[in-house]
């Protein structure tokens, strides 16, 4: 590879990082409380609503940006949960990340590993809780359920 290619591909990368970055930032100030308190931006906001199952994640109960930490497999984990939602009538605690990728295969079975060790911490911390994790690929706002 040449030094060219190197930095067109390492710029690229950084483009894609960043418009991620800038892309979460926004989703987390979003909040649907009801049209008139609704927070955040209106376009993302109508694209939440249009998602059906979407619009649980942006109410006012849901949480963002949760850390979670504990073992998994024997090995320390610390991560951070884009949304998350527990619902204690249900005994259902929802979480969701985000994705950025245009190529959902690419890196899916890594994505997939991460909701499982989501979903084991939060087992941990919910006992008698079911835990339903969700992708919400932002390329085409696709919600994959996990």
């Amino acid at each position: 590879m040449t030094l060219s290619e190197l930095i067109a591909q390492n710029t690229r990368m950084k483009f894609a990082t960043d418009a991620g970055a800038r892309m979460h930032a926004m989703l987390r100030m979003v909040v649907l409380d009801d049209a008139a308190r609704d927070r955040g931006d209106a376009e993302l906001i109508a694209k939440i609503r249009a998602g059906g199952d979407l619009a649980r994640f942006f109410t006012p109960a849901a949480k963002t940006e949760v850390p979670l930490a504990g073992h998994y497999h024997g090995k320390f984990i610390s991560r951070r949960v884009d949304r998350m939602v527990v619902d204690d009538a249900a005994r259902v605690v929802y979480l969701l990340d985000y994705k950025t990728d245009i190529d959902r295969t690419a890196r899916h079975e890594k994505y997939a590993q991460q909701l499982r060790e989501y979903t084991s911490l939060l087992c941990e911390i919910y006992p008698g809780y079911s835990v339903r994790g969700f992708i919400l690929w932002l390329h085409d706002w696709m919600l994959e359920s996990m």
